[in-house]
């Protein structure tokens, strides 16, 4: 067998991997711990007469969000204006993330920056370690080890180690794509009904979930669907379905109101409204100018496209191909692009083995002395990004700035 052919026992890929997740959260806290001495002490990072140390540091932001939660829950009114009009609250945040934080701040006594940015630092290691198993079969070993540390030191990575839900949504992401791969339909729904409750990705799993349903039943001749494999798969498609409308559907129970969701959500919105699409287009021209912005609307989806539509990326299979076309295709509807559109390019690790140039079917061509070349450069990229994210979106300036 080639070098790349050549899979580790397990068990030992999976301590490589934690390791290079480790070497990467080490450069992250070092690119915190540098950044943290230029915050200035605010409300956010304990009172304006607390000097500012590291747990409070990554508990900044929506961080100050999930701590209210863990803390005092969600209200059962909306808040609102003396207009009527719905306030920021708490319910434009999923719950799973809060509510572990809660659990585990009742058994230890500690407060929350510490337990949320733990949770987040051992969500990231588990979301590494299933991506490497995921990864590893199609593009051998080498190209995975290359591909889990480029992610985990991407720019927006810092969030893997702070107290938001990137790394918990990366965890029961990687989790289900690996239960579609291995077709354990119902450990997929279980983990689809935990997405619902974590972030709201579920609709692009669910057109992930419909294509490998799909290309499923059209194998039947080779391989034969029992009635309970049908019903399983059933199962996983409906329970994306149900993970997309459990949260507003809790948040109506809840409050008594049914759009208070989407009201909710509207409330960051500049416009006061979720509108599909449109508000990327204004967008693009006041950061680009009205001609390079739309042109760079047009050009990124269609370079997502031919990334995804190449040879190049035909080791990533259907279920990841269709993942990277369809988590950004939601994401254009449903966001308002801001500086948060770093950290929503999180869970599109896929993208990196095409990059990498990993993703051809054969992958006895992806020895380390191949792929170094390309990955070296990616990395310092990588790192210098994430202390520019961290020193001009994260770190606070008193007394507004832009979120991350």
């Amino acid at each position: 067998m080639t070098e790349a052919l050549a899979l580790r026992p397990r068990r030992v890929f999976i301590a490589w991997v934690l390791a290079l997740y480790a070497l990467a959260r080490v450069v992250t806290t070092t690119i915190l711990l540098v950044v943290m001495q230029h915050q200035v002490p605010s409300g956010m990072t304990g009172g304006d007469d607390v000097p500012v140390s590291y747990f409070p540091f990554t508990a900044l932001w929506d961080g100050q969000w999930y701590q209210t939660i863990a803390h005092t829950g969600y209200p059962s009114e909306l808040p609102r204006s003396e207009g009527g009009s719905v306030q920021q609250n708490p319910w434009a945040f999923y719950p799973l993330f809060p509510l572990m934080a809660r659990a585990v701040m009742a058994v230890t006594g500690l407060g929350f920056p510490a337990v949320g940015s733990t949770i987040a630092l051992l969500c990231g290691a588990g979301a590494a370690v299933l991506m490497g198993l995921l990864l590893r079969e199609r593009i051998g070993d080498p190209a995975a080890y290359l591909v889990v540390a480029l992610w985990a030191s991407f720019p927006a990575s810092v969030t893997l180690q702070l107290a938001y839900t990137e790394s918990l949504a990366m965890l029961l992401l990687v989790a289900y794509l690996y239960a579609l791969a291995k077709e354990r339909w119902l450990v997929a729904t279980a983990v689809a009904l935990l997405v619902g409750l974590s972030r709201p990705i579920a609709v692009p799993l669910g057109l992930v979930t419909l294509v490998v349903v799909v290309l499923r039943w059209r194998a039947r001749r080779e391989r034969p669907i029992t009635r309970g494999t049908y019903g399983a798969m059933l199962a996983a498609l409906v329970g994306c379905g149900v993970a997309g409308l459990l949260w507003p559907a809790i948040a109506w129970w809840r409050t008594g109101v049914r759009s208070a969701y989407t009201d909710t959500m509207a409330t960051w919105r500049g416009s006061g409204t979720v509108e599909p699409f449109t508000p990327w287009w204004g967008m693009s021209k006041y950061a680009l100018g009205d001609t390079w912005g739309p042109v760079l609307l047009v050009t990124v989806p269609l370079l997502i496209v031919a990334m995804m539509a190449g040879p190049w990326a035909r080791a990533l299979g259907a279920d990841l191909r269709t993942w990277t076309l369809a988590y950004p295709a939601y994401l254009a509807a449903v966001l308002d692009p801001f500086t948060s559109i770093f950290r929503y390019l999180v869970p599109l690790f896929p993208i990196l083995v095409v990059v990498l140039g990993a993703g051809w079917a054969d992958r006895r061509g992806n020895t380390w002395k191949r792929l170094l070349w390309r990955f070296v450069p990616l990395l310092l990229l990588s790192i210098v990004g994430q202390y520019y994210w961290t020193d001009i979106l994260w770190r606070f300036v008193p007394p507004s700035d832009y979120p991350p």
